[in-house]
Order: structure tokens, then sequence, then C-alpha cells
């Protein structure tokens, strides 16, 4: 299956840009702005386009465990009763804790993308000092140079606010970057900020997005991957989305496991079965954009929150639609709120504007949410779940024959 990688992950920061901003307080677009950084910084180093490409996807997902820290933060914090989340407002102990798990859960996590050039520890050492003070305990010499450079870039993006940053502001920080050559950051990444960034470039960034700047000085390029690895990327994901919210845990992934099972049913072809699969894992990652007050409320949503709720899927199409090459898979996964009877969300679509794989992907949705267990309920039975679709059919909000099959195809599963 052919894919622009790169642009899927700049597609994803916009979803994880919500999460660091409502955790840490950064400004909106910190990946991609520490992305521009080290890019620029790994060019000035000798990086080859490949590596820089990688790299590059690296600092767009550095911070891809906070979605997994604010899930098991989310738990402590309802047990403790207690809903402060913000880092501002974090104990030194919590703090420490945040910075080491995001380091390590993040480095398990990215190995699960393709990169085809060396990535090792780039992740895992990111919060490290020059001098051993960082997260981890080590000093410049222990961690990789592609560390030590995305480290520089997002602590000034966190501690100088770049995207408003005044010429004579900019020169005060270069002067405290290098006085921090040697504790906080290593001597050859100073330099290699010193000759790679002046207040011009930062003024074109500050000017034009943050993407923009990217795919200017990196250009994307499609490249063919092999079946295992989509479904890698796949998995790498379903967990970022799936850990939004402990309450609704694997259901992504049951929704694209269903999505595949039901595309081999109707003989659509290893192809098409494959990307199927793929819009299944991807049809709530606009669900990182919704609050998790919503998220895990277990009673009737009021009229606001519903609407807030709804926003997901109107999310889910606004980050894939950014995504070059997978129309398909945008409509599948972006449409699975969608209703027969044109009363469904976020467009209002009918019958007739909806394909058949969209109207599959719907009642897939619909089957694995009322099938699962969650917190404030138990997972209804085969039977009992295809009754109430088969009441919703009738009622023209979802397709009757596909129900029927469904009944065929699930039964025992």
């Amino acid at each position: 299956m052919k894919l622009d990688l790169t642009d899927t992950l700049y597609a994803l920061s916009f979803a994880l840009d919500r999460i660091e901003t409502e955790l840490i307080g950064v400004d909106t677009g910190h990946s991609k702005r520490v992305a521009c950084l080290a890019l620029l910084m790994g060019k000035e180093a000798g990086f080859s386009e490949e590596e820089l490409r990688d790299f590059t996807g690296c600092c767009i997902l550095h911070d891809n465990a906070l979605v997994e820290y604010i899930s098991e933060e989310l738990v402590s914090s309802i047990l403790a009763q207690d809903t402060s989340l913000h880092f501002s407002d974090m104990s030194q102990p919590q703090r420490a804790g945040l910075l080491r798990s995001h380091c390590v859960n993040g480095e398990r996590n990215i190995r699960l993308m393709p990169f085809r050039t060396d990535v090792e520890n780039v992740i895992l050492y990111h919060h490290e000092n020059a001098d051993g003070s960082g997260a981890l305990g080590r000093t410049a010499s222990e961690t990789p140079l592609k560390s030590r450079i995305l480290h520089l870039a997002d602590t000034l993006d966190i501690t100088s606010r770049l995207a408003s940053l005044t010429a004579s502001e900019f020169g005060e920080l270069c002067d405290w970057v290098l006085q921090q050559s040697g504790c906080l950051f290593s001597e050859d990444t100073v330099e290699l900020f010193r000759r790679a960034v002046d207040y011009d470039t930062l003024s074109a960034l500050q000017r034009e997005s943050a993407l923009v700047f990217l795919h200017r000085e990196l250009p994307m390029t499609v490249c063919e991957y092999s079946e295992q690895e989509i479904r890698n990327i796949a998995e790498f994901f379903i967990n970022i989305v799936d850990y939004k919210s402990p309450f609704t845990q694997a259901h992504s992934r049951g929704v694209a496991e269903k999505a595949e099972k039901m595309a081999c049913y109707y003989g659509f072809g290893k192809e098409k079965a494959l990307r199927y699969f793929f819009a299944g894992a991807l049809h709530d990652i606009g669900k990182l954009v919704v609050s998790n007050d919503i998220l895990e409320k277990p009673g009737k949503l009021t009229e606001y929150e519903f609407t807030e709720m709804k926003d997901h899927a109107a999310a889910t199409y606004q980050i894939l639609s950014q995504i070059k090459g997978i129309p398909d898979i945008v409509e599948w996964a972006a449409n699975h709120h969608e209703k027969l009877n044109g009363k469904g969300y976020p467009r209002g679509l009918s019958e007739k504007e909806l394909s058949f794989e969209e109207q599959l992907m719907a009642c897939i949705d619909i089957y694995q949410a009322l099938t699962e267990k969650r917190p404030y309920k138990d997972g209804l039975s085969h039977e009992k779940t295809i009754s109430i679709m088969r009441n919703m059919a009738q009622r023209g909000e979802i397709n009757g024959t596909i129900v029927k099959d469904m009944d065929a195809a699930m039964m025992g599963i």
C-alpha cells in the first residue's frame, strides 16, 4: 500500500497539538515548530534527506505518549477525586514521572513506525541534559545526536514561545543557549543551533504555518509499505486513539478487526481489505480533540456536550483529509456516524450520498460500541446487538442487508 508517512504524521500532529496544549500549556503547533528547528539543525549536521524525513517524523511524534500518560493519570485522578492534570499544577514527582514515562512509552510506540534510517532512542533520550541531570540521568556522550537536537528544539519552544518571539528576545535566547552549553545542551548542538537558526528564519516560521515551512524544507515522498508495515502504522494510531479514554479502550482495534473481517466476507480483495482495516483503525482519531470530561461521562450528555462529541467525526475528516492519496480511506473513516435517513452527523449525508463501504463502517462502529464492555455498562450479546440494529434499520437509519450479513459473519466471535 502506498502512503506518504511524513504527511500522515503531520496530519496526526494536529490532534496531538490539542493534547500538548491541554497538558503542557504550549502554543498550538508545538510539535511542528520543534520539527522545524530540528530539521534545520539536522541539515546543518549533514543528515541525508532520508534521515531528515525520519528524524522529522520522530520530532512530530516526540510527545506521542502524552495521551497514554493522561489516560493513566485520569484513572488515578478519578479515584482520588482530583481532576487537575495540567503540568503547571503537578508536584515535582509528578512532573518527573511525566517526563520519564512519556520518554519510555514514546520510544516503545515509535518502534512500530517503519522508518528506514536509525532513530533508535531518539525519543527515549530527548529529555536528557548534557550534564546528566535529565529525566533518565544520561550525559551528552551517552545520548544520540538526534536526541540532543530534539531536546534543544523542544526546550526552546516550551520555554521561549517561539511563535511570538521578537528580535531582541531572540538575541537574549541565543545568549541563554550559549550559557547552557555543557549543562542543559551539548556543545555540538549549541553550535548547530547557532549556525542553522537566525532571526530571519524564525520570522519566516512565524509568518507562515509550520506545516508550510516543513513542506518547503523537506518535500514529501510517497512510499510503498508492506502489509505488516501498514498494520504496524495502524497499531500505532490505534494505541494513541484508544488511550485517550480508558472507558473506550480497544474500540478502534475492535472496529479495525471487524472492518477487515467484513471486507473479507464481501470479497473486497487483499489490498482493499487492508485499506478498509486502516480506515477502521483511524475512524475515531478525531476523539483526540474531544475533552475527556465528555468522553468519560457515564450519563446522558447535555445538548452542548453532544455537540462537542459530534465534533470528533468532523475532526476525523479534517485530520485525515490532509493526507494525500487516501480519499477512499478518509470517507470510509470519517462518515461512520452518518445515517441513511440523513439524520446522522457531522455532514447529514443521505443513503444516496453514502457508499456501501461507508454504510458498512457505520454498522461496524455501532456493533462494536454495543458489544464492548465499559466501566458503566456490560457489553451486549451478539443477539441483543443485532436486534437493536434491526430496529435501527427499520427506522431507516442503517442498511438492513448489512445487518443481516453481520448477523451471519459475527455470530460466535
